[in-house]
């Protein structure tokens, strides 16, 4: 008796197959567009910086315009419901997109719980990927479960690259890979999506960053 488990193997997909799918894109324009080119709402992209460099500034400016398209939840890991959290959502003007942004500070289980729910966010971003203190089997197992859905992951930084080896994993699987530095955005390498220019978070962090400098 053959103990071996037996598989149905489906027929193989051709270039045919592929030009007919659908995907779930979002139609950047502006400075977005030039930064990140036209995004699929899947995968993983990696945002990366030390602090006081604008990393959460930007990440907002990120969720806010996203927000325009879907509704997006943040998690808010690092900095919580805190005062600074709250002058942070304020000072980007969160609020103008009102119930399409979403945030709680919650761990794994309890974020996929989350996701879990009919209806549920499709954009989801983490602040930070050292708070969330998951494992690398955990990550692929976010992609795999929901696959329909895209995780930006916010990461501190060890000199100019990702910190970490799980943040160093993730930025090799990620379609967008951006280092803040004094209030710039830079796309590290092009985007899968044809992103290639950076993007100025505040101009006067920017100058004052550069005149410390001079």
């Amino acid at each position: 008796m053959n103990s071996e488990t037996t598989y149905k193997v489906p027929p193989a997909y051709s270039y045919s197959d592929i030009a007919k799918m659908k995907f779930n894109t979002l139609p950047f324009e502006g400075d977005w567009k030039e930064l990140i080119g036209t995004p699929e709402v899947a995968g993983s992209w990696i945002i990366w910086g030390k602090s006081g460099n604008g990393k959460t500034r930007f990440a907002l400016q990120l969720a806010k315009y996203l927000a325009g398209f879907q509704k997006v939840y943040y998690n808010s890991l690092e900095e919580g419901l805190k005062l600074s959290f709250k002058n942070a959502l304020e000072a980007n003007n969160i609020k103008s997109v009102g119930s399409k942004f979403c945030f709680h500070k919650e761990k794994l289980q309890q974020m996929r719980a989350r996701l879990d729910k009919d209806r549920s966010p499709n954009i989801v971003i983490i602040d930070s990927l050292q708070h969330f203190r998951i494992k690398e089997s955990d990550y692929y197992s976010l992609l795999e479960d929901y696959p329909k859905k895209l995780f930006i992951f916010i990461s501190h930084a060890q000199g100019t690259e990702p910190k970490g080896e799980l943040a160093d994993e993730i930025r090799y699987n990620s379609d967008v890979k951006i280092r803040v530095h004094q209030f710039v955005a830079s796309p590290v390498e092009n985007t899968r999506y044809g992103g290639n220019k950076p993007y100025i978070i505040w101009d006067e962090g920017m100058r004052n960053a550069q005149i410390k400098l001079t």
